[in-house]
């Protein structure tokens, strides 16, 4: 679905960001990373904590281009946006982000124990590679709003 369809559709609306919301997010974005690695917390948690941090870089992409979410299914209309955003190769991406979104679901609202700790653990490298994948993004197409010493 495409940013205009989506916007279309309500899910997405103008916004206009700063490199220090920008900076303000990376650094939840590594606080989120920080307790993901946590060991003593419990697969179910280090999943949803890292399932946020990615919901939040993706965000970061969607302000880059001029737009957040509306309404429901943000989450969803997040990761949908992400290949219009940063490429088609960022599809494999979303779709393994937007099935986390299902699995977080669960765990957060319905059952315990639902996650392995190999889940978990695909979940929080796939997320450490995306904050490198953002950045790198960042710099290419809105260096602008990449905050000072990002790496």
């Amino acid at each position: 679905m495409s940013l205009r369809a989506l916007q279309d559709q309500g899910h997405l609306r103008p916004h206009k960001t700063s490199t220090k919301e920008v900076a303000d997010i990376l650094r939840v974005v590594d606080r989120d990373l920080a307790d993901a690695r946590v060991a003593q917390v419990s697969a179910d948690r280090r999943f949803v904590i890292a399932y946020s941090a990615a919901l939040e870089l993706a965000t970061i992409a969607l302000y880059a281009v001029g737009f957040r979410t509306a309404g429901a299914g943000h989450h969803w209309a997040t990761f949908q946006a992400l290949p219009h955003i940063m490429g088609s190769q960022a599809q494999t991406r979303a779709d393994f982000l937007n099935a986390c979104r299902s699995k977080r679901n669960i765990t957060d609202y319905d059952r315990a124990g639902e996650i392995s700790e190999s889940e978990a653990q695909e979940l929080l490298t796939e997320t450490e590679a995306f904050r490198g994948d953002l950045i790198a993004w960042l710099k290419a197409n809105h260096p602008s709003l990449v905050p000072q010493g990002a790496a």
